[in-house]
């Protein structure tokens, strides 16, 4: 099936212009991107490990994500693919927009989920995930120091350890 992206401007504003998944965007051209960090009472991060087949960083751990689909917002988007990839049913009132970044052909909005979830509750039939665990911040700065964790930059991570 054909996945059709909105085409933003340098602004983040949609320009009533779409591009198939796979295609190319041109410069000053972008589409959205949502990152979705899972937290749970215990102040531990849910992330997930990219299952080996996919082309991007397979079988390295990142936190939930994707791409918005013509006519999502970021939050829209950010719902679905919590429910795709982690069979969460995400309480949209526990979500929480914490930043957005500019980066190469995106613009990437990152979202706290502030929502107990046990790994049982997690569907781990996506094809995208092989595996989801929790870790406590400290973890997860040492998954980065170890390469096994998605590097998603300096500034990225400043947003995430502020939170902490």
């Amino acid at each position: 099936m054909m996945e059709l992206w909105d085409i933003l401007d340098e602004e983040g504003n949609k320009t009533g212009k779409t591009i198939e998944r796979g295609d190319e965007l041109k410069k000053d051209q972008y589409h959205l991107v949502v990152h979705i960090w899972i937290i749970n009472d215990s102040n531990q991060l849910l992330i997930q490990k990219r299952a080996e087949h996919l082309k991007l960083e397979p079988g390295i751990w990142a936190t939930a994500g994707g791409s918005a689909i013509q006519g999502e917002n970021s939050k829209t988007a950010a719902l679905r693919e919590t429910k795709e990839e982690l069979g969460i049913e995400p309480k949209a009132h526990n979500m929480k927009k914490l930043e957005r970044l500019q980066r190469k052909d995106n613009f990437t909005d990152i979202w706290i989920l502030k929502q107990d979830v046990s790994l049982t509750e997690v569907d781990r039939s996506c094809e995208e995930v092989s595996e989801v665990k929790f870790v406590n911040i400290s973890e997860l700065k040492k998954m980065i120091e170890q390469d096994k964790f998605y590097d998603y930059g300096d500034k990225y991570f400043r947003y995430i350890w502020d939170i902490f």
